[in-house]
């Protein structure tokens, strides 16, 4: 279990993205705090904003085996610009193999099921082995992202995770200050973004969008919104993005507002 200190009502929810992670990283330590990339846009902004509080911050990824090669590229650049060496999870090689005999290599196109559960070998199982030596992790959710993520909050315990700490430091940010911050500090991004994809998955999940779409609109665009998750961020108990105890409620390291620096 992670540490337990009392949490004051609200404090974490009025900090600046800097300071819920400076928080974080006081009250976890880095050995035990790690950044979840996907190497999103907002993926790359956690790690400039955390590298500039611990020269060797964590990150890990999950290669899916399954992503774009500008992916690819893109971890190599943020490897060199900071100097870190990313943690790479892969989905278990018979497992894949398995249900790919089974369903074949396609699976995800013909039904929700078929895709949850795609999702599940490639994505679930191998972040709950990154997560296993965590007592947190950072997520680059924001609230405007999609309906399912309209609660998000900034720090909470995560209960489909053996209850560790679960950050989302841009939880109140939106697109463009996620893009203005990019540009102020020259930092590097997913060559995709500029042909049309705000949001990137695996390859055969993700499509370029049309003007006036939302932005996650090309993540398994042959469903219905309230079913485009890839299970990772859900609460095992209800089905739905939602935290399970207000943070009011929470016991936790995050109450103390004299650690942000």
């Amino acid at each position: 279990m992670p540490p337990e200190i009392a949490l004051e009502p609200g404090v974490v929810e009025s900090f600046e993205a800097r300071d819920v992670l400076a928080h974080a990283l006081r009250s976890l330590g880095r050995d035990r705090l790690a950044i979840a990339s996907s190497f999103g846009a907002e993926d790359v902004v956690l790690i400039d904003l955390l590298a500039s509080l611990e020269p060797r911050p964590r990150v890990f990824t999950l290669d899916t085996g399954r992503l774009p090669q500008e992916t690819y590229d893109l971890m190599d650049q943020v490897g060199r610009r900071y100097g870190i060496d990313i943690e790479v999870f892969f989905p278990r090689a018979e497992s894949v193999e398995a249900m790919v005999r089974r369903k074949g290599l396609n699976l995800f196109y013909e039904s929700v099921e078929n895709r949850m559960a795609c999702c599940v070998v490639r994505k679930v199982e191998p972040l709950g082995r990154a997560l296993a030596t965590l007592d947190g992790w950072i997520t680059g959710l924001r609230r405007d992202q999609i309906a399912t993520r309209e609660g998000t909050a900034k720090i909470a315990l995560d209960p489909g995770h053996d209850g560790i700490w679960k950050i989302a430091p841009l939880a109140d940010w939106s697109s463009d200050r996620v893009w203005a911050y990019i540009r102020e500090h020259d930092l590097p991004y997913n060559a995709l973004h500029d042909k049309g994809y705000p949001s990137i998955g695996c390859a055969p999940c993700t499509r370029a969008i049309e003007p006036g779409e939302d932005e996650r609109a090309g993540r398994w665009w042959w469903e219905r919104p309230e079913e485009r998750e890839c299970g990772i961020h859900f609460d095992p108990r209800s089905g739905r993005m939602e935290r399970s105890r207000p943070l009011a409620e929470v016991v936790g390291p995050f109450d103390d507002p004299a650690v942000v620096r």
